[in-house]
């Protein structure tokens, strides 16, 4: 790591905390606006890493685990450089939602570019500005609204470091994942930076398991990596599980839904998964599932359009350790 490190003209020294605000775009009112960032340096050199969150507007959990994170009187780096960006579309959470005014998305506009739309001018800053000058990134994201996430971490883990931290952060399961174009990812990998997206929760709610095991996971990767020390504990380690398949199954019509099996049971081939009803009371059709997994994803609102994806299934070689730990982890994270 050079001592140098400049982020929004900003010269950040070996030893500082830093925070700044990266300038986007100006309102029709005239005021700017800004993706805030915060730096924490220490004085010996090693590893740049960066945690980001809302680059889906509506996507609070990871707000508020950087605000955890970046608050711990403890948090000292023994080397290396952490880049805590708690919003990136500052827009989407202004207005609660995934998108930015224009309608796009903005993990979808990757790498951008500085005389593009506004999804594409903010996603140049960040790569530029952020993304490129780091070695390591955390990516922060939460399900769709009304949809929710098991704690589960997706990255490309036929890379053998980027596995390596995938375990390390310490959640049951991952989920080899393919680079989707337009995607930070997609783009921060080409130019060498290895990024772990932490997938949990539901749009516009905290889930304090979510945040909680995000928050640890964070300190797992930075203590992995030889930046922080890391701490004893007594809570039973949770030992990730590869998912080397996972589908979404989609609703068999539309209608009122009672659900069978909630986010983190073991389904077998076969089983109900929920019953779609007629609010007339004209049928009721019981969506089953059509493989063995673990539901590590699935809608709330109990309405459903023909066609909708309800239930996320992933398939392990062993579910029933997999379950295992996920009950563990609700353990240790809900106590």
């Amino acid at each position: 790591m050079a001592n140098e490190l400049t982020i929004g003209g900003v010269d950040i020294l070996p030893g500082k905390r830093v925070k700044l605000e990266l300038p986007v775009a100006r309102l029709y009112t005239d005021s700017q606006m800004s993706i805030p960032v915060e730096v924490l340096r220490a004085r010996k050199a090693g590893p740049i890493v960066f945690v980001s969150a809302a680059i889906h507007g509506d996507e609070l959990n990871g707000i508020e685990i950087v605000r955890r994170l970046m608050r711990i009187k403890s948090l000292k780096l023994s080397r290396g450089t952490l880049i805590a960006v708690p919003i990136v579309n500052v827009y989407g959470m202004l207005q609660q939602s995934r998108y930015l005014p224009d309608r796009r998305d903005l993990n979808r506009s990757f790498p951008g570019s500085a005389k593009g739309s506004l999804a594409g001018r903010m996603a140049h800053l960040f790569l530029n500005e952020i993304a490129h000058k780091c070695d390591y990134g955390i990516d922060l994201h939460t399900g769709a609204i009304h949809r929710s996430n098991l704690p589960q971490v997706r990255a490309n883990l036929e890379d053998e470091e980027t596995e390596r931290l995938a375990r390390a952060f310490g959640v049951p399961v991952l989920i080899n994942s393919v680079l989707r174009d337009g995607s930070l990812r997609e783009s921060a990998a080409a130019s060498g930076t290895k990024i772990l997206l932490y997938e949990a929760g539901e749009a516009l709610r905290f889930d304090e398991v979510a945040i909680r095991a995000g928050l640890k996971g964070i300190t797992n990767v930075l203590a992995a990596l030889g930046m922080v020390v890391k701490r004893k504990s007594k809570a039973a380690k949770t030992e990730p599980f590869i998912a080397y398949d996972s589908s979404w199954v989609r609703a068999s019509s539309s209608g009122i839904v009672n659900d069978l099996k909630k986010l983190g049971d073991r389904v077998v081939k076969g089983d109900g998964l929920a019953q779609i009803c007629s609010p007339t009371g004209n049928f009721v059709d019981t969506l089953k599932a059509p493989k063995s997994g673990i539901i590590i994803g699935k809608q709330n609102i109990p309405l459903v359009q023909e066609g909708d994806a309800m239930f996320h299934i992933a398939t392990f070689e062993k579910p029933g350790d997999v379950l295992d730990h996920i009950e563990i982890m609700q353990d240790t994270f809900t106590s």
